[in-house]
């Protein structure tokens, strides 16, 4: 009888442990970067929403983006980057959350795509053993990140100089222009005031009267 006790409790227990730890908790809904195009040796962030679609509270313990690198000399390279904010942190039933996950790119990265990896480990509340119990990790990797190419970059920004050199000359064109056209205007306005002085001074010294002659006396 003791045995058949034992034994069942022993598969009770194992079964319970299997559900434990085969419990989907939460669901990572969307993970977004902070920007379309990052240049090496750039920082940013991954924003991420964590669903939780459990009939019971859950609770984020860790959250993180995995991002395989590749050097300029064909160098693999691996780094996790860990949330900046303050975990754990609960999710009620049926709510989301969105936490940010900043991530910083070496100087000497190759330029074009990578996956980060998204994942989250999470928890979940269980009331008939009033414990919070790990469950899988949830995991996001449909997020692609672009880094441009340096070259790419600096042509670009030659360009943008060239426009601007362009956009201040065209500026100082007209600058120059409209100084030009106002000292026309200047001279023109000054001839004109000069030939109408000296025809007022020529009216006046034609009408002025000229003295009667007087005849010497017989």
């Amino acid at each position: 009888m003791s045995r058949k006790f034992v034994l069942v409790a022993l598969l009770s227990f194992a079964v319970l442990m299997s559900a434990l730890h085969t419990a989907h908790a939460a669901t990572i809904t969307s993970a977004t970067l902070d920007r379309d195009i990052y240049l090496a040796g750039q920082t940013g962030y991954v924003m991420v929403t964590v669903y939780n679609d459990e009939e019971a509270t859950i609770r984020v313990t860790e959250l993180t983006a995995t991002i395989n690198y590749y050097y300029a000399d064909g160098t693999v390279y691996v780094q996790k980057f860990f949330t900046s904010d303050t975990l754990p942190d609960e999710i009620p039933v049926g709510n989301s959350e969105t936490y940010q996950v900043p991530i910083s790119l070496p100087t000497n990265i190759a330029h074009g795509y990578t996956n980060p990896s998204i994942e989250a480990k999470t928890e979940i509340w269980w009331s008939q053993i009033e414990r919070w119990v790990g469950s899988d990790r949830a995991t996001y990797d449909q997020v692609k990140l672009y880094i441009e190419s340096p070259y790419k970059q600096s042509y670009q920004n030659s360009q943008q100089e060239l426009q601007t050199s362009q956009h201040e000359l065209q500026q100082e064109k007209a600058v120059n222009e409209n100084l030009s056209n106002n000292v026309n205007m200047l001279a023109v306005t000054t001839m004109v005031f000069a030939v109408a002085t000296g025809f007022l001074v020529f009216l006046t010294f034609a009408r002025r009267p000229r003295p009667i002659p007087q005849h010497a006396s017989e």
